[in-house]
């Protein structure tokens, strides 16, 4: 998608003067589009006089792609679909005067698809909102409009009247009637909303701290306390595929991050907590445990040492239990059913793994 983007009274007569255009379409912000090959769009993009000094990937997602997650975008560089003076460039290259930017992308699909066969267990709803338990392993919404695999699909579906439910912000479009999410290998409570006066009434409560949610966790190690606070602030590693603890001197964007744990059960080197982030931070839970030295069993990003990793699981053993708030003057409170793999884990550890 292209978006209009000022550069200025002269940019278009100065473009025409300086550099010879040619056949093609003529796209916004002086850009001389060639004539598309099958399948593909290929654009090209002689950048201004005055060096912009923009990241690479913030460019694409300012000019041309502002409805695709930056990540996706992030992997078609480091893929040579968008190639700087005929080369592959880092994300973090700092475009300069007369550089040729070439974007050859398949022209994608611009809606996600329903699918019938993605399954999704209702455990309520009205006509503001639906609770489902999400099972481990599925996907909450996909990166791309190809991908029909994810929850959202399965919820177009059932409920064709979320697809336009959302915000402003990149790739909302991706997450119709999302207000938070969920892992892909966490299981347990979701809320989606099916209007857009709900979503953006339930979106402000997460933001104002006015949700309270409860995880269960079997993590590596036993606890001297029961009970605690997580208080560390997180930001994002150089790959973004994952949070780190944040340092004093961290030049990447920091958010603070508050989780409360509490220890319900001990079993030889492993405890089964109850869980409740105070914030809402990707992968909080995950990284607050890994930080005290306590991952979460099955965990593959934020993983246990070699010597703790005695016994594991076929996915991080996290399960959003719990969901309460308070909506239109009623209080709501729904649970997820503790998963077959939760009680078997149990199991296991009380038979000696056998």
């Amino acid at each position: 998608m292209l978006k209009q983007k000022s550069y200025g009274v002269s940019f278009r007569s100065w473009f025409k003067k300086r550099y010879e255009v040619r056949p093609g379409i003529r796209g916004a912000s002086g850009i001389c589009r060639t004539s598309p090959l099958p399948g593909t769009e290929i654009m090209q993009k002689i950048i201004i006089p005055e060096n912009l000094a923009i990241r690479f990937d913030k460019f694409l997602l300012r000019d041309f792609f502002s409805d695709v997650p930056r990540a996706e975008i992030i992997r078609k560089i480091k893929r040579g679909n968008v190639l700087v003076n005929k080369k592959v460039a880092k994300p973090n290259y700092r475009l300069k005067k007369a550089d040729i930017v070439e974007i050859d992308f398949k022209k994608p699909l611009r809606e996600i698809q329903p699918n019938p066969e993605i399954k999704i267990k209702i455990i309520f709803q009205n006509d503001d909102f639906l609770i489902i338990d999400k099972p481990a392993g599925q996907a909450v919404h996909p990166v791309n409009f190809s991908d029909n695999q994810t929850l959202v699909s399965g919820l177009l579906d059932r409920f064709p009247e979320i697809r336009n439910i959302g915000d402003k912000s990149y790739g909302s479009k991706l997450r119709p009637g999302i207000v938070h999410r969920l892992d892909k290998e966490t299981s347990g409570v979701m809320l989606i909303a099916r209007n857009q006066p709900t979503f953006t009434t339930l979106k402000k409560m997460f933001q104002e701290r006015k949700m309270e949610k409860q995880y269960l966790a079997w993590v590596y190690g036993k606890f001297s306390k029961k009970e605690g606070l997580i208080e560390k602030t997180l930001s994002r590693s150089k790959n973004y595929k994952k949070q780190i603890i944040a340092r004093e001197n961290s030049l990447r964007k920091s958010r603070a991050a508050v989780t409360y744990y509490k220890v319900k059960k001990t079993i030889d080197d492993f405890s089964l907590l109850e869980v409740s982030p105070k914030t809402g931070r990707t992968h909080q839970i995950r990284i607050h445990l890994a930080s005290l030295g306590h991952p979460v069993v099955g965990d593959r990003l934020y993983k246990a040492p070699r010597k703790l990793r005695k016994i594991s699981a076929a996915r991080q053993l996290l399960h959003a239990e719990k969901i309460s708030f308070s909506f239109q003057g009623e209080i709501f409170e729904f649970q997820a059913l503790i998963p077959l793999d939760f009680s078997c884990f149990l199991k296991g550890l009380e038979s000696g793994y056998s």
